[in-house]
């Protein structure tokens, strides 16, 4: 291991967002970078973040905050990539009256963050992956990076709210995230770039 501790983390979108949205909208302008480095300590280096969710469908309110969101987090730190899966169209029917409705489940973003964790990790990118998420999805892809670079530490940083045993059982440590990180995490109220700026949505406040 270098005398620095390289560290990657995944962040699972979804996973965090419900996390935090559990105790309501005003803290969910997180400062991905500010967060994950709250999580580490002084002899380990961020590389880079990356950040898995999936664009927002036939909610043209929702869908504005997002990129608005996503804007500001490119705008404000070089470190987080965003990587987008998608949200695929369902229809459901209700057994007794017949009715039908259509419903959106997140697709390929679980699969990218998996795919992405081995991937660099056997390109040795990292001497420790930080997963953000309680997601049991993660466990195949965390036993894969394990038998193939058996040196490596993973590290499951669970968001509010969100606990998994089974990925806690695989993971070299764990660290739940708490509320007065994510408060401590936020990004300014407007993220200016250039001649570009991004403020907190007022549904946000």
């Amino acid at each position: 291991m270098s005398a620095t501790e390289r560290v990657v983390a995944y962040i699972d979108g979804f996973n965090l967002y419900f996390g935090i949205r559990a105790k309501g909208r005003r803290h969910l302008w997180l400062d991905l970078e500010a967060l994950v480095k709250s999580l580490l300590s002084s002899q380990q280096q961020l590389v880079a973040i990356r950040y898995f969710t999936a664009s927002v469908r036939n909610d043209p309110p929702a869908e504005q905050r997002q990129q608005l969101y996503l804007n500001a987090l490119s705008a404000h730190s070089s470190k987080v990539e965003i990587r987008l899966g998608r949200f695929q169209e369902k229809t459901k029917q209700c057994r007794a009256c017949r009715s039908s409705w259509s419903e959106y489940e997140e697709k390929e973003t679980d699969v990218s963050l998996a795919v992405s964790l081995v991937e660099d990790g056997v390109n040795g990118l990292y001497d420790t992956a930080l997963i953000v998420s309680a997601d049991s999805d993660m466990c195949p892809a965390v036993r894969a990076i394990k038998r193939l670079r058996p040196s490596v530490r993973v590290v499951a940083a669970l968001p509010p709210k969100r606990r998994s045993f089974a990925l806690q059982g695989l993971c070299d440590a764990t660290i739940p995230i708490g509320m007065a990180k994510v408060r401590q995490s936020q990004l300014p109220e407007q993220v200016t770039a250039g001649s570009q700026s991004y403020a907190r949505p007022s549904h946000w406040r």
